[in-house]
């Protein structure tokens, strides 16, 4: 491969990349896709997959490309389907369309779609998996994630003054960030398939956990993790449940002992759900994949205070962290942080791989990936 031609590919896949990310809160279960037909650097098709059922990508391209398609390279992010479920195969529309060559970003891993790279090649086309982009290939990691672990992509979001701190020592918070930051979440809340909190954010704020004042691409499911049972029957979130959709996730042992407040809370229209719990946190991998199996969750986000954040850092299940840093200061020892083990030395310390940073108002907003998370230690 020539230089150029590397050029090119990573060209694109990044636009594949970028359409992909338009089906973000749609698509899911299945994962984002990206399609982009090209004669070296013209585009003469594009596609993503818009919503669950529809066409996939490749599809939408090919339809735009038309004959032009015949002998040119379809770029796409995810390998291409090689099964009838509720659209046709995509590797069988990319043979009768007559493309010359095609570059994946990532193999599919999922048992029954998979095989379409296997298809191309026994049809003689040129066929490349490739990572020259990284972002064609991160379109589809929580879809992959989940495939592969049985866990959902657990994003962590905070807010946190100067200092590292998320509350006051009165557990005062609102509002540490600023108006832009927090419409920047609303807008995360209006795609994904759930947002994660614990009982005592419930109890201290008494939050909604809503999309408001933004383009609604999905109704996230609001769950909260309550291993003693103590959700409030007069809680926003409760006396909103028959309106969106609110889980609460307890302890197997609370379940048995409780079954009168479960009850309560299950006339209230609250889904109420155990899992084996030996502490307050955890472990959660099994609850986690109870929830993703039982509610088709692909992408959870968790808005929460330090110890739950620092539960899901310890045990190793979250995926990504999305930092708000506002220009506050307490210089105060009693103010919340992050609360988890105690770490001696720094090498011990969790080590986060910065993905970009982007200014909100006075905010800085801190997106990371956590290199070697997602595995659960349990």
């Amino acid at each position: 491969m020539t230089h150029n031609t590397a050029s090119v590919d990573a060209q694109h896949l990044a636009a594949a990349a970028r359409l992909a990310a338009r089906g973000r809160g749609r698509v899911e279960p299945n994962p984002p896709g990206g399609c982009i037909i090209a004669n070296k650097e013209v585009v003469i098709g594009w596609g993503y997959h818009r919503y669950c059922g529809g066409p996939h990508a490749e599809i939408e391209a090919l339809e735009r490309a038309g004959s032009a398609a015949r002998g040119a390279t379809a770029y796409i992010t995810l390998e291409p389907c090689n099964h009838t479920g509720r659209t046709g195969p995509c590797s069988q529309a990319l043979i009768d369309a007559g493309i010359g060559r095609v570059v994946i970003a990532r193999r599919d891993p999922h048992p029954i779609a998979s095989g379409g790279l296997d298809s191309l090649e026994r049809a003689g086309m040129a066929v490349e998996v490739t990572h020259i982009c990284p972002a064609a290939t991160d379109i589809s990691n929580p879809f992959v994630h989940r495939i592969k672990t049985g866990l959902p992509w657990l994003t962590l979001k905070w807010a946190q003054t100067v200092d590292g701190k998320l509350a006051t020592s009165t557990g005062d918070s609102k509002w540490i960030s600023s108006h832009k930051s927090r419409q920047a979440v609303h807008r995360r809340r209006a795609r994904v398939d759930g947002i994660l909190t614990g009982i005592g954010t419930v109890l201290r704020d008494d939050p909604l956990l809503t999309a408001r004042q933004v383009r609604v691409h999905r109704v996230a499911k609001r769950i909260v993790l309550d291993p003693s049972l103590n959700m409030p029957l007069d809680s926003k979130l409760v006396r909103t449940a028959e309106e969106f959709p609110t889980i609460v996730w307890t302890s197997n042992s609370a379940l048995n002992s409780a079954a009168s407040r479960a009850a309560a809370l299950q006339r209230c229209g609250v889904d109420v759900i155990g899992s084996e719990m030996t502490g307050v946190h955890g472990p959660l991998a099994d609850g986690l994949r109870q929830l993703t199996q039982q509610y088709d969750l692909t992408n959870l986000l968790v808005e929460s205070g330090g110890r739950l954040l620092a539960s899901l850092l310890s045990q190793r299940l979250a995926n990504e962290a999305w930092v708000f840093i506002a220009p506050l200061l307490l210089a105060d020892p009693a103010a919340v942080g992050l609360s988890g083990p105690a770490v001696a030395q720094i090498a011990d310390a969790w080590r986060l791989k910065l993905h970009s940073t982007h200014r909100r108002d006075d905010d800085i907003e801190l997106h990371y990936g956590l290199p070697g998370f997602g595995s659960p230690s349990n």
